[in-house]
């Protein structure tokens, strides 16, 4: 069983064996949630959305339509420049 303290700012340390295991590095965002009397922190990283891509059933139309969008933002963001 892994320990930190809590520091008077909230502050928590994650010991290093399970930021490695994890792949949590300096900037991860962490999920708090509660469970039965339980603090669950979930971080959120690369691993965890590739975990979870497709969850929404969409085969992919969801980010084809984001990505055309942004590409449309791009287009009239450049325009703007020029």
């Amino acid at each position: 069983m892994k320990y930190s303290k809590v520091s008077f700012k909230g502050l928590v340390v994650i010991p290093s064996e399970l930021r490695k295991k994890y792949h949590i590095k300096a900037g991860t965002n962490i999920y708090f949630s509660e469970d039965k009397g339980e603090l669950k922190l979930v971080p959120i990283t690369h691993q965890l959305i590739r975990k979870n891509f497709g969850i929404l059933g969409t085969k992919g139309r969801l980010l084809k339509s984001l990505a055309e969008e942004k590409k449309k933002e791009r287009y009239k963001f450049v325009k703007k420049l020029t």
